[in-house]
């Protein structure tokens, strides 16, 4: 299969519309149209992990940081990273990064971090971007109404961040007609009154969706110009947002949430800003990467504890200042998307019928050794 397949249908998942302005993430070396047989999934692309790839025989990687996060200068091949660079061309491995597009999609980064923790009554953190959501009525003999809905919901035609699928409305009626000379009816004969069981199937779809919906619906429709109506929703947006906010089961200690998120997320150590680590938490907020400069946006929207990585000197006395227990387990429990990006994709590779094979990277790009 070609490597454009796959990051289509990943980036129906993530549209790059999701990442942050600045972020480069997309395609970062070689080509969409090259061939590929084998997916390796990353959190990072270092020279160890494409030696990794080149022993295993992967001609793709999936990473979640991109591995050309600013411009090259030059292409002096003592530098450790050209050489990386130059090895990766050698051997025709295409590399593609998902970051904020990942962070910020239903489903992505920051769900899985608030599936690890096992926090409840989820919503969203930090606003991203709104996209605009239209309402699809369609018109279809009813004899043909539930093939052409299931595979209008296939496509993509419903309201996504809820906690139904396949949601639609269905309403019954008759349509009465007499096809003109000249026609050439679906149903019915030309100049003689005809009469058919109609429905009227209502959907409401995703912009990112809108364009596979219209292209299947003109497909599946019996009728040779399918009747549709559709109009944007004014007063409805789907919101993407980056990081979440969740409940914990019960309080508890922030010492012993801090323990928690060591079990939780495969860390030796980890750094605790909280002026009372016996001060009881239950609402969390978690953002992986980078999030110190979001606090007071958690504390705000009441949070009991921060979890996030790299949290500065300074901004780490603002939130002391605060009074908002802060856990910084690291950057790099951002690796969860290996296994979920590798269950992702083998899950399309049967459902599309790609002959691919996907590896996950065993190698630990956690530059940090706690003593």
């Amino acid at each position: 299969m070609k490597a454009k397949e796959l990051v289509e249908q990943f980036e129906k998942f993530a549209p790059k519309k999701l990442a942050m302005q600045t972020d480069p993430v997309g395609l970062q070396i070689g080509s969409l149209d090259s061939d590929i047989h084998k997916v390796m999934t990353t959190l990072d692309v270092r020279p160890e992990v494409v030696d990794e790839a080149i022993e295993n025989n992967v001609d793709f990687i999936f990473a979640h940081h991109p591995v050309m996060f600013r411009p090259a200068k030059n292409l002096d091949l003592s530098d450790p990273q050209n050489a990386m660079y130059a090895k990766i061309i050698a051997h025709h491995i295409t590399v593609y990064a998902a970051h904020t597009n990942l962070d910020s999609a239903d489903d992505g980064m920051n769900d899985w971090l608030a599936a690890a923790l096992k926090l409840t009554n989820i919503s969203g953190f930090v606003p991203e971007y709104d996209e605009s959501v239209f309402r699809l009525t369609v018109q279809v003999p009813k004899v043909y109404a539930t093939a052409v809905r299931m595979s209008l919901v296939d496509a993509g035609a419903q309201a996504s961040g809820t906690q139904y699928s396949g949601y639609t409305y269905e309403i019954d009626g008759t349509v009465y007609y007499v096809p003109k000379a000249g026609a050439d009816p679906t149903m019915g004969t030309a100049g003689e009154p005809n009469e058919i069981e109609d429905s009227r199937l209502e959907f409401e779809v995703p912009e990112k969706n809108l364009h596979q919906v219209l292209r299947t619906l003109n497909d599946v429709h019996p009728l040779e110009k399918p009747l549709y109506n559709l109009i944007q929703l004014a007063d409805k947006k789907h919101h993407y947002t980056m990081g979440r906010l969740g409940d914990l089961s019960e309080p508890m200690a922030v010492k012993d949430f801090a323990e928690y998120c060591k079990q939780v997320f495969h860390v030796s150590g980890l750094r605790v800003i909280a002026r009372d680590l016996e001060q009881p938490v239950q609402r969390v907020a978690v953002l992986g990467g980078d999030g110190g400069k979001f606090f007071p946006l958690a504390k705000q929207k009441g949070a009991d504890v921060y979890v996030t990585g790299d949290v500065y000197y300074h901004t780490g006395h603002d939130m002391l200042a605060a009074n908002l227990p802060v856990i910084d387990p690291g950057h790099h429990i951002e690796a969860i998307c290996i296994p979920r990006l590798a269950e992702m994709f083998k899950r399309w590779s049967a459902e599309n019928n790609w002959s691919i094979d996907i590896y996950q990277s065993t190698i630990n790009t956690d530059p940090y050794t706690f003593m």
